[in-house]
């Protein structure tokens, strides 16, 4: 995950614009108002364009190291008074944000250099749910959100006789292996998101008003104009993108639900119909992992188990650490500054609540780089760590660029690089670094890759309807009355996948799920998953890897780190084409990279799957 509160990313933009500009009781006459209108103002001017880009980013700098350093201080020590200091400097940003945003409209039909030009969009897209200048509809909208994202966190659901939070729903549909436990847990789950569809409905409704104000047509091509495309190129790409991967999907779908009809009969799992959301061991059917048992090859390798041997060598967390930076170093990398070992945390404090999610953080645009875990001896977390010292040295390689081009060059592109690096922990780079001796035989790799693909391919369908259902609720294509057929409808079309029980129009299943209920995008996901795979192979085939996709390994290639720097050094300066051509060769997003990934695997799900009826 990554934390950079330098960026506009905010969920909620909410604040008074007329009424800071008018004043406290301002009181205008006829005659003050007739010689507003009499004389026309002048047209906003290049000059002023370049200006006002300039104050943006002499502010923003100044700003974001204090917000970054109070978000650290919050995350690191939970208090009552950290906590306040967050919602402080939370109300100081938006303010900030909107007020930016909404100069920067006055602009648009100026001509400007590029580069300036590309700034203006930063601080128009930087906003996720934009108000209207009306100080009362900006008051109503925070007021939603903060309502619909508290009745996500604090919802809970009475099971067995206990009151079950919503983490603890996730855990018991992924240890449930009863049809009809699974479908309580679900339902009730499910139960919880349906008073949220009236804030929901009015939430879109005012974040449209305020991207119609910006210059938009709704929240949704809002969000889509941030690819540097238009938004309609922008739907019509990542429909490509979907094409190129589903067949690896509907393969894996097949397959998955054979083994579940095997287990739960034709009654529970019928093999002409779509998988039941319930089954497969997620709230939401986005990955499957947790059914690993069931669908694993019989006779399957099960491989390295790097739990053991970290224990066995003695790591700890700072050696896990260690490990993952000399993979970075490795290809050329500077090291990590000292600070990074004195300011990080790496386990979890003894004497105070903090929060353990992982994350990587850049406090001051320069080297202050850190992560913030509570690691574990484990493989996860080995993992873990290569991901979030990808987003630090991203940070770092492109701290030189302007305030508003720091960042990935789309937001698939951060979590792309955490996920590419962790490709990498392959059974070569585990020997390179002294975990195993000898490297055992890439013929019986099938069932390690199952394992991948229940989490990776299965994400895929998931993590492109999550969006393209909000595009269609905010451009008017679904209404509160089709909120949830429109939901079922893409969960079947894309994921093959059906509720548990009978759902109804006044049902909103959509908003039990997270992103959703806080407004959060989930494209970047999608675009993610495609990308590290697409980052992965071009590092392979750079340095003339010859052997089976997934089990290659870069490590201590320079020649593989110095086209990676120059890609990471772009930041977002340049439109993201550019910036994947320089480390790729290509200007296009590509799915057929996780497809040659995957190539074995398929290869065992046809052979599967060939006296199977697929689809659905």
């Amino acid at each position: 995950m990554l934390t950079n509160s330098k960026r506009f990313g905010l969920t909620t933009a909410v604040v008074s614009v007329s009424a800071m500009l008018l004043g406290s009781g301002a009181a205008y006459s006829m005659e003050m108002l007739k010689s507003f209108t009499a004389s026309k103002p002048a047209a906003p001017t290049p000059v002023e364009a370049t200006a006002f880009v300039a104050r943006v980013e002499q502010e923003l700098t100044e700003l974001s190291e204090e917000s970054s350093r109070i978000n650290w201080a919050y995350a690191t020590n939970i208090t009552y008074d950290t906590q306040w200091l967050v919602s402080k400097n939370s109300e100081r940003v938006t303010k900030m944000a909107v007020d930016f945003a909404i100069e920067a409209k006055k602009y648009d039909g100026v001509t400007v250099p590029a580069d300036v030009r590309r700034k203006l969009n930063a601080i128009k897209q930087g906003i996720t749910l934009p108000a209207p200048q009306d100080p009362k509809m900006g008051a109503e909208l925070a007021a939603v959100t903060t309502r619909l994202s508290s009745a996500y966190s604090t919802g809970k659901i009475d099971y067995a006789g206990k009151s079950v939070a919503q983490d603890e729903t996730e855990v018991l549909m992924q240890t449930l292996r009863n049809p009809a436990q699974l479908a309580e847990v679900w339902t009730k789950w499910h139960a919880v998101a349906k008073p949220m569809k009236a804030d929901y409905a009015r939430m879109v409704e005012i974040g449209n008003a305020g991207a119609k104000e910006l210059g938009y047509a709704d929240v949704g091509a809002l969000w889509r104009s941030g690819y540097d495309m238009p938004p309609d190129d922008f739907t019509t790409e990542v429909d490509r993108l979907w094409g190129q991967v589903k067949p690896l999907y509907d393969q894996l779908h097949c397959h998955v639900r054979a083994k579940l009809n095997e287990k739960y009969g034709n009654d529970v799992v019928p093999l002409d119909q779509p998988i039941r959301a319930d089954l497969l061991g997620n709230m939401w059917a986005q990955e499957w992992g947790a059914l690993d048992d069931l669908v694993a090859p019989k006779n399957a390798d099960p491989g390295i188990d790097l739990n053991k041997i970290l224990k066995a060598k003695n790591y700890d967390p700072i050696k896990i650490v260690k490990t993952g930076e000399a993979f970075f170093t490795s290809l050329g990398f500077d090291p990590l500054p000292q600070t990074f070992w004195e300011r990080s945390q790496i386990v979890k404090p003894r004497d105070r609540e903090v929060v353990c999610h992982a994350s990587a953080w850049d406090l001051d645009d320069k080297d202050d780089i850190r992560i913030k875990m509570c690691t574990q001896v484990d493989a996860e977390n080995f993992q873990t760590v290569h991901h979030e010292l990808g987003h630090n040295f991203y940070q770092r390689a492109y701290k030189a660029q302007p305030a508003l081009f720091r960042s990935g060059a789309n937001d698939g592109f951060h979590e792309a690089i955490g996920d590419m690096i962790a490709l990498s922990i392959t059974p070569e780079y585990l020997k390179q670094i002294g975990l195993i001796d000898q490297v055992p035989d890439a013929s019986k790799d099938v069932g390690l890759l199952m394992q991948r693909a229940m989490n990776g391919v299965a994400f895929l369908p998931f993590g492109l309807l999550v969006d393209k259902w909000r595009w269609q609720v905010f451009s008017g294509q679904l209404t509160p009355a089709t909120y949830n057929e429109g939901w079922w409808k893409l969960r079947k079309d894309y994921q093959g996948v059906r509720p548990p029980v009978a759902r109804s129009a006044d049902d909103f299943d959509p908003a039990a799920k997270y992103h959703i209920a806080a407004g959060t995008p989930y494209m970047r996901y999608f675009l993610a998953r495609i990308l590290q795979y697409q980052f992965y192979k071009a590092a392979c085939d750079s340095m003339g890897w010859k052997g089976p996709l997934h089990r290659c390994s870069f490590y201590g290639s320079k020649d593989v780190g110095a086209k990676f720097n120059a890609m990471l050094a772009m930041g977002s300066s340049q439109p993201w084409p550019d910036a994947l051509e320089k480390f790729t060769g290509s200007r296009q997003m590509d799915g057929s990279a996780i497809v040659a990934y995957f190539e074995p695997l398929m290869v065992y799900l046809r052979e599967q799957n060939k006296s199977r009826s697929c689809g659905w």
